[in-house]
């Protein structure tokens, strides 16, 4: 099991039974472990989920965004839920938690 920090400063369990659920229910997922974790820390976009659930979005590439659901429980305590590639997104649609700065060209 491993735990990384969101954006809250909450640690985020992902478990060996959520990694398991999340390869076997979307198989493109295999070999992004690591990735999975780096999105909670490291954010593009957080959203507001269903029954105070969090998304984080990190751009993974020109088409896709990887998706990871997570909820923060209490403030010492969190898991992750699932999580997926998405190409279907329209953040202005969605309820924006959280946005990482944009750096301004000078």
């Amino acid at each position: 099991m491993d735990i990384v920090l969101s954006k809250n400063r909450i640690p985020i369990r992902l478990t060996p039974e959520r990694w398991l659920h999340i390869v076997e229910n979307h198989d493109d997922m295999a070999g992004f472990y690591d990735d999975v974790l780096q999105t909670v820390e490291e954010p593009d976009f957080i959203l507001s989920g269903y029954q105070g659930a969090l998304i984080a979005l990190k751009k993974f590439d020109e088409r896709r965004f990887l998706a990871v659901i997570y909820k923060e429980v209490s403030e010492a305590d969190g898991f992750i839920i699932t999580a997926y590639f998405t190409t279907k997104l329209k953040l202005e649609r969605e309820v924006l938690v959280w946005q990482r700065q944009q750096l301004k060209k000078q």
